[in-house]
């Protein structure tokens, strides 16, 4: 590739500070610009098919019954340690 068809890139053209923008937009206007923004954003949004939503919720379910019961041993392990280590018995009144 010959030296004048490569293109100047902004880190080997920039000399200090870089330019401030001349004019910024009204309050208006960049309200107005954030929207389509927004809109534009929402266009690309691809709903799931049913089949897959319903395996996405499956996937979930499981995920969570799975993480409910490794808290619930975990927790039945500590109480059972914390109890032992402490003694289990209760304290009656006399």
């Amino acid at each position: 590739m010959s030296e004048d068809q490569v293109t100047e890139t902004a880190a080997s053209s920039s000399k200090g500070r870089p330019a401030k923008k001349d004019v910024k937009a009204n309050f208006f206007a960049r309200i107005a610009l954030f929207i389509r923004q927004i809109i534009g954003e929402l266009k690309k949004v691809v709903a799931p098919t049913r089949k897959e939503l319903i395996n996405y919720t499956l996937v979930v379910l499981v995920f969570v019954g799975i993480m409910m019961i490794i808290v619930s041993l975990l927790d039945l392990g500590f109480g059972t340690a914390v109890s032992w280590i402490f003694g289990g018995s209760v304290p009656t009144d006399s």
